[in-house]
């Protein structure tokens, strides 16, 4: 908490558990305001717990389309809330309606990069994507819904796109954050789990 990307080295973070492209980011902060944020100008001083950007500068090390030549970006706002908390039942304690807004607000700013680089007005508009990690109590749900998210099919989450947001986004109770990340990385691990058992990989 209270960190960045600058402070902190992307192998101290477990961010894969949530969805491995958070791994992949241009910026990370944990708990700053955003004031503090390179990324934007905006002189609020609202915490996110978790927010990233994602830009691909000409000099990144990443693969892109031939030719392209403006920078992609996306923001990721995160969201975690106690366990059974019960009291979203106004905007400034509805963790789906503080992600929209810290999207609007960085947004709204000067958009830069990490190392202060402007994104071109063209891309002023990047695409988001809002995690909340909550239990579904009777009023998160309730916010769910006035969301018009989607309930997934175990019950564990709901999902959505919010158009007047242009933002994607997720609630994912603790048990289907488990079970999510159990299931995609499962193969990886049973073959580690192999591997060691027959010396193919060591320790230390």
């Amino acid at each position: 908490m209270r960190k960045d990307s600058n402070d902190v080295g992307v192998d101290a973070s477990n961010l894969w558990i949530l969805d491995e492209r958070l791994v992949f980011h241009d910026y990370l902060a944990s708990d700053k305001t955003l004031k503090s944020m390179p990324v934007t100008d905006d002189a609020s001083t609202n915490r996110p717990d978790i927010l990233a950007t994602r830009v691909l500068e000409a000099d990144s090390p990443v693969l892109a389309t031939a030719g392209q030549k403006l920078p992609l970006q996306s923001i990721v706002v995160v969201e975690l809330k106690r366990p059974m908390r019960n009291d979203a039942t106004t905007e400034d304690k509805n963790p789906i309606a503080q992600c929209l807004d810290y999207v609007a607000r960085v947004r709204e700013g000067k958009v830069t990069t990490a190392t202060g680089r402007l994104i071109p007005s063209s891309a002023q508009e990047p695409p988001a994507f809002c995690y909340v990690i909550a239990d579904l109590t009777p009023t998160m749900e309730r916010m769910c819904k006035l969301s018009n998210l989607t309930k997934t099919h175990d019950g564990l989450g709901y999902f959505g796109y919010v158009e007047p947001y242009k933002a994607y986004v997720e609630v994912i109770s603790f048990d289907g954050l488990v079970n999510a990340a159990t299931e995609r990385n499962r193969a990886f691990f049973d073959r580690l789990g192999s591997a060691v058992g027959t010396g193919d990989i060591k320790s230390g």
